[in-house]
């Protein structure tokens, strides 16, 4: 007893470590007991997952077979819609129904000839009485923007002489008085040499020009050479030639800023 009397306090504190202990062992057993409680539970209420059915894509799949060949609608001259009817007036005052635009307007329009036009490079003639000889050229740029810079013109150059924006003299092919050929430098922006010969003028097409017929209820419009950028009237609208290729001439409608394409059929 005396030893408890000097040492009550550690006894004490040993018998409730020791409880402590205890009931962290049963706490595990208590725990375990819930975890059993609660598995058994799930087992008996919650019903059992299923299986889930395999996905119908029938539906999907059908729709990408369909966008795989869409339906194609015509939204051109069938279609009434956007493209109403359109009625004229013939000379004897009756309203004529235009059931294509081959009828009327710029599909009616024909393109009866398209010709290209060259940039042509030509030597004529070696000038010799100068200290050193000169050659006389002839420049054609038929795809010029006025009437008036569309002939030959003529040019005079000496061996490294630059006529600004056509070409630069390079170098003379045999005798200087009565060479074979000249190199020429072209003043573009692939700078290309080319020879250029007497009996045969170095030629490029730069452009193309158009013949136009329109004679549609007596209405007799179009052209003879006509450069892009030149007007059409007819069908009571304005049109401007935007493009002219060795196929189609292509017109931009002034009302409504459409293109049409006039193909050419040889």
């Amino acid at each position: 007893m005396e030893f408890i009397k000097k040492h009550y306090e550690k006894v004490i504190l040993a018998a409730v470590l020791i409880g402590l202990i205890i009931l962290l062992g049963l706490m595990w057993f208590v725990i375990q007991h819930d975890k059993q409680t609660m598995a058994d539970t799930a087992q008996n209420i919650l019903p059992r997952p299923q299986a889930l059915a395999a996905l119908d894509l029938s539906h999907q799949d059908g729709v990408m077979q369909r966008l795989q060949q869409p339906h194609l609608l015509d939204f051109s001259e069938t279609n009434k819609l956007f493209n109403p009817v359109q009625w004229m007036k013939a000379p004897n005052g009756a309203l004529q129904k235009i059931s294509t635009s081959r009828q009327y307007g710029p599909g009616a329009a024909v393109v009866a000839k398209i010709t290209p036009l060259y940039f042509t490079i030509r030597l004529d003639s070696v000038e010799t009485n100068l200290a050193t000889p000169h050659y006389k050229f002839f420049v054609e740029h038929q795809a010029a923007p006025l009437p008036a810079q569309r002939h030959a013109v003529p040019h005079f150059a000496a061996t490294n002489d630059v006529l600004k924006g056509i070409f630069k003299l390079v170098s003379v092919q045999g005798p200087p008085e009565n060479p074979d050929a000249v190199t020429v430098n072209l003043q573009l922006p692939s700078g290309e040499s080319i020879a250029v010969r007497k009996d045969k003028p170095f030629q490029r097409i730069e452009g193309y020009s158009a013949d136009v017929k329109y004679d549609v209820q007596q209405e007799h419009a179009g052209g003879k050479d006509l450069r892009v950028g030149d007007p059409l009237n007819f069908a009571g609208d304005q049109y401007n030639i935007i493009a002219i290729n060795q196929n189609e001439v292509v017109l931009l409608a002034n009302s409504n800023q459409k293109q049409y394409h006039l193909r050419y059929s040889r």
